[in-house]
């Protein structure tokens, strides 16, 4: 039934940040007073609703018909998105899209973006990146983060992440060039950044738990005027990890005036910074073909001189101008520079000759005189990024049909400097019974630097036309022109141009108000300079190596059946998908060498399921699932090797790449004061990339939780992670693993004011 509102923004809340755990070096007992000590002097105001001022300049008043949708903060399903561009209905986006709310977030302590990436099925990780460089979707690569978003903006590689300021992340799998430009075939991830709403509230989280972490993070949201809100948010985490040690700090105001009026402006700011110290690896059993993990999980054999040091800072500008008859049209720019210098052990097992009694290592001569060699490893990047993009999107009717259209324009300039293998002198050996010994060395690397300028400029449009009451027809088309220029450290030079088109084709089939099907065909492609750049010293220094350079831009296709489903009066959201994501003239880079690997084609054939949202009034429930029957290198130029290692030949599964992969979460709301939680990640067997002969075992690990609520303004959670303290390889190398977490608690005070 229709009903008259106000054009107004509905107040958002903040997210409840995650918990850490014991001990800080920065007491968090000061910064939890100091941010007190801010909160209450924003709190003199205590919490209302927006003044009746604000209905003054409020958008004229429209007919809307809609289920309410649940507020994100307490629910773990969303209704829209902003991830196909503009603001839709799941429904009306015909891929497949996996939501991680704020409620999520907050319930398993997923603080860490790489934790909220597990927490998504279909991802993988290669090891020996440390980051988000190399994360996989359906088995394809993201593209040393190429694919990952900040508010619908390209976020650059080569730099920590933390949730402290994210509402919620969207994943979007498939080919997406048509809405993104250049990128995988797996699909993109976008982060939500948190912004102002028009109340006062504020919020602090104080968590402490196993491995010395404590982490205090502050939301804070000042009303400023009738349309104008603040809000900042703040962030102390420090852990000593047994070892690999976590020190990061952070800050992003953000202002808001106009809000929800006919012109809303935004500035924002955004600050972290890190000095961590990474567990780079460990060395694994080899048996029978089966990797078996070797040593414990929360031991660190790296150098207590390693780090991994890096900074994230930008400012932004959006200006939405809303148009009568619901017509918006929304700019922004961004600029920032983004950094990172990464020292870190790649740690093995020393040959037999060096081992006690001369014998190799085995799981039965494994022991505390076990000697572990100890190579460097060194990461160096500074980027300077900046993004301009205006996005129009309105509902009209022309040619007797309704039609929603959404169009745009960006420009993106990048100016890189890359040292990849930055290794620094010899280090000391170390052995088994002896973990983070205190060795260190001292710093002596000269880093020379590969330098490369990105400019992409790109159109695009997309109509989503209702051919019947029941049937939505929707197709984009979108032109990128794409030059990078490189640089070596000898003065060599290389220009590369693309322009492409990508278009996506989609039909809705929408036979009421809880139930959308969809089919869908969409492109994309890779010519991502940070690829290139790994190879770019040798190419332009030897001549047979130039095709690593003149390769044309990989493509890929995506094809997709699936239906989106809201039910139990809009409670609960599930969306179920086939799909068939191929990629043809494939190029893989091996980073740490200029071999230039062209396997041709391959593909994924699968299935996703989420479903998100509330079961019955005390019962929560999300669930990430994908299945892979079939992954398959359809065609290769490598040649097998008689012993059956190496890289992935024609007919093998491609690395990475498992069958199963799921998340699952629920809570259960015991009491009214008192609700518990526990959830499953599970990953099935895979192989690492360029390491067909090998596999790593599946796994699944328990996660629990309980939260208790003293009040509405005070509460208590404790986690258990990996309640099992299963021992697991979460990321792949070709000769090595990164171990999954151990067994942690934490314990998380909130305060709301």
């Amino acid at each position: 039934m229709a009903r008259t509102v106000r054009a107004q923004a509905r107040p958002r809340p903040s997210r409840s940040p995650s918990a850490a755990p014991a001990a800080p070096r920065v007491g968090p007992a000061a910064a939890l007073m100091a941010s007190l000590a801010v909160g209450g002097a924003w709190a003199q105001t205590p919490p209302a609703d927006p003044p009746a001022a604000a209905q003054a300049t409020a958008l004229p008043e429209v007919k809307v018909q809609a289920t309410a949708e649940h507020d994100p903060k307490d629910s773990l399903r969303v209704n829209r998105s902003g991830i196909g561009k503009g603001d839709q209905a799941l429904r009306d986006i015909p891929q497949s899209v996996t939501v991680i709310t704020e409620r999520l977030m907050d319930d398993r302590n997923l603080d860490d973006f790489r934790e909220v990436l597990r927490a998504t099925a279909g991802v993988t990780f290669q090891a020996g990146e440390t980051g988000e460089e190399d994360v996989r979707l359906r088995g394809f690569s993201l593209l040393q983060a190429g694919d990952i978003y900040l508010d619908g903006r390209r976020d650059p590689g080569l730099q920590e992440r933390d949730t402290f300021n994210l509402e919620r992340v969207e994943v979007l799998k498939g080919s997406a060039s048509m809405l993104f430009g250049r990128g995988s075939t797996g699909g993109v991830v976008n982060q939500v950044s948190k912004r102002p709403f028009l109340m006062n509230r504020h919020e602090v989280n104080v968590s402490a738990g196993s491995g010395e972490d404590w982490r205090v993070t502050g939301d804070f949201n000042l009303l400023t005027g009738p349309d104008a809100a603040l809000r900042i948010n703040t962030l102390v985490h420090q852990a000593e990890h047994w070892g690999a040690e976590i020190d990061k700090k952070g800050i992003a105001p953000t202002y808001n005036w106009g809000i929800g009026t006919a012109n809303e402006f935004q500035v924002g700011f955004y600050h972290l910074e890190y000095d961590n110290k990474p567990l780079y690896n460990h060395p694994w059993f080899l048996i029978d073909g089966k990797i078996k993990p070797s040593l414990p999980a929360k031991n660190y054999y790296g150098l207590a001189s390693d780090y991994n040091q890096g900074r994230s800072t930008y400012g932004s500008l959006m200006h939405i101008h809303r148009f009568g008859g619901g017509a918006e049209l929304k700019t922004s720019l961004q600029h920032g520079r983004f950094e990172r210098d990464l020292w870190a052990s790649v740690v093995r097992f020393a040959g037999a000759a060096s081992q006690p009694g001369g014998v190799a290592v085995t799981p039965d001569t494994l022991g505390p005189d076990t000697v572990l060699t100890r190579t460097g490893k060194g990461r160096v990047g500074v980027s300077d990024i900046t993004t301009l993009q205006s996005d129009f999107s309105n509902s009209f009717q022309a040619l007797g049909v309704r039609h929603s259209l959404i169009a745009g324009v960006e420009f993106t300039q990048e100016d890189a400097r890359r040292n990849n293998n930055a290794a620094g002198p010899a280090r000391p050996n170390t052995t088994v019974g002896t973990p983070n010994d205190g060795a260190s060395i001292g710093d002596t690397r000269d880093i020379a630097m590969n330098e490369f300028d990105v400019r992409n400029i790109s159109l695009y449009a997309q109509d989503t036309v209702e051919l019947t009451s029941v049937l939505k027809l929707v197709g984009g088309l979108r032109f990128d022109r794409f030059k990078a220029d490189f640089r070596d450290t000898a003065g060599n030079s290389f220009t590369m141009k693309d322009m492409l088109w990508s278009p996506r084709v989609g039909l809705l089939f929408q036979p009421n108000d809880w139930a959308s099907f969809h089919v869908s065909y969409g492109t994309s492609y890779n010519t991502s300079a940070d690829t290139y750049q790994h190879t770019i010293n040798a190419a332009l220094t030897n001549p047979a190596n130039a095709r690593v350079l003149n390769t044309p831009p990989e493509k890929s296709r995506n094809i997709e059946i699936g239906g989106k489903f809201d039910l139990l009066d809009n409670r609960l959201w599930v969306g179920t998908a086939l799909f068939y994501s191929e990629k043809y003239n494939e190029r893989n880079t091996d980073p740490d060498s200029p071999q230039d690997l062209l396997s041709g084609k391959r593909h994924a054939l699968g299935l996703d399921l989420d479903v998100a949202g509330r079961i019955t009034a005390q019962w929560d429930a999300f669930l990430s699932y994908t299945w892979i029957p079939s992954a398959r290198i359809d065609r290769s130029n490598v040649t097998p090797n008689p012993a059956g290692t190496g890289a992935q030949v024609q007919g093998d599964r491609p690395g990475l790449t498992p069958k199963h992969s799921a998340s699952l979460w629920t809570t259960y709301r015991v009491l009214p004061s008192l609700r518990v939680g526990a959830g499953l990640n599970h990953r099935g067997e895979q192989n690492p990339e360029g390491a067909r002969h090998v596999t790593a075992a599946s796994f699944t690990t328990l996660d629990l939780m309980a939260e208790y609520a003293f009040n509405e303004s005070l509460s208590l959670k404790v986690n258990v992670n990996n309640a099992t303290d299963k021992l697991y390889a979460d990321s792949l190398y070709r000769g090595f693993y990164t171990p999954g977490a151990p067994r942690t608690v934490q314990a998380t005070l909130k305060a709301v004011f």
